[in-house]
């Protein structure tokens, strides 16, 4: 198995360059880039003892859609910075296209990249942006050139893909590219990735199961409605009950296969998430080609015991069969490590969190 080192424990550092609030960026813009995540934050990150950084950055960052394919050093800078605190600190780093023109995973009925040559023009030259200025840098930084690809199903997103790899690949051959698949980077969507012709592809796939437990009571989710609460491990009864009310009312088609993973199961802990990510071990053990979780994690409505316990069942999966990982996220956007006034929240998380 081809373990990722360097990249086996790593925490996102979402909120700060990718889904912010627009509302206080434009009030004072300064405020937040400057001061969401500084130099004091990727020491403390390298300190806890995580060896890497997942870094979501939005396309308007460094692109106006008034002005495409004109790039803002602005923007620019604070990616550059980062790059410099992590090499700094010693840490490697995940630059990931979070939203791209024509593309957001969180509003699925207004992407129209797959189908429009100019917005995939625009996120073809953005990477050969990357390509160009990143290319002076070891295997420090690795490119993820999409997150959560939402697509009914793979052609349209693989046809992209190997275009941006050929499009990358022009200006730098060295760097590691990383690539998930359709349903969100879906584990069990594994399968319907090509086998790149480029040794330097990183497979992804992203991590929130049951859902009951990592996302309960989330404002965005068909899970807000639902009265109760979560603990992990658990009696398996509780999920199956929030399984039968989620598909009642209308849940996604996701929970034919919870529904499907329950069955004759007693308890919810970690034989349940170890066959939630079968495929994970499926393709590591078939295909031996670097695998990555690019996120996972609890939403902080649940307790912390919880949050550890799952987080170290995710991690030792991920462990035995050297799938290098990220937790989301460092702070704020409902899953932070940290709480309001920058104190961790629990010591058991960030120790599993940070095995490697």
């Amino acid at each position: 198995m081809k373990k990722l080192e360097g990249y086996m424990a790593g925490v996102n550092l979402g909120g700060w360059l990718a889904q912010y609030l627009e509302g206080n960026l434009q009030r004072d813009p300064e405020h937040h880039f400057d001061r969401f995540i500084t130099k004091e934050d990727i020491d403390r990150i390298a300190d806890f003892g995580f060896d890497h950084v997942r870094v979501p950055f939005d396309y308007p960052l460094i692109e106006d859609d008034d002005k495409p394919f004109v790039y803002k050093e602005s923007g620019f800078a604070y990616l550059d910075n980062c790059v410099n605190w992590c090499r700094a600190a010693g840490l490697n780093l995940v630059l990931d296209l979070h939203r791209a023109p024509g593309f957001s995973f969180n509003e699925p009925d207004k992407i129209v990249l797959f189908g429009d040559a100019d917005m995939q023009a625009r996120f073809l030259a953005i990477w050969q942006a990357f390509a160009k200025r990143y290319g002076g840098e070891g295997q420090n930084v690795v490119f993820e050139l999409l997150n959560e690809i939402v697509e009914p199903d793979s052609t349209r997103w693989n046809k992209l893909a190997t275009r941006a790899i050929a499009a990358i690949r022009e200006i730098d051959q060295e760097h590691y590219i990383l690539i998930g698949g359709i349903d969100y980077n879906n584990v069990w969507r594994l399968k319907d990735m090509p086998i790149f012709d480029d040794p330097k592809i990183i497979y992804n796939f992203h991590m929130y199961e049951p859902f009951a437990l990592t996302h309960q009571h989330a404002a965005w989710t068909v899970a807000k409605d639902y009265p109760h609460s979560f603990v992990y491990p658990d009696d398996i009864a509780p999920y199956k009950e929030f399984v039968d009310f989620i598909t009642k009312n209308g849940g996604r088609a996701a929970y034919d296969l919870q529904k499907k993973l329950n069955e004759g199961r007693e308890r919810m802990d970690a034989g349940y998430v170890r066959a939630f990510l079968q495929p994970a071990k499926d393709f590591v053990l078939e295909h031996d080609l670097p695998l990555y979780c690019g996120e996972y994690g609890v939403i902080d409505f649940a307790d912390c015991e919880s949050r550890a316990n799952w987080t170290r069942d995710v991690a030792n999966f991920c462990l035995e069969y050297g799938i290098g990982r990220a937790l989301w996220s460092y702070k704020g956007m409902n899953f932070t490590m940290l709480n309001k006034d920058g104190k961790a929240l629990h010591e058991g998380l960030i120790q599993a969190a940070a095995l490697h």
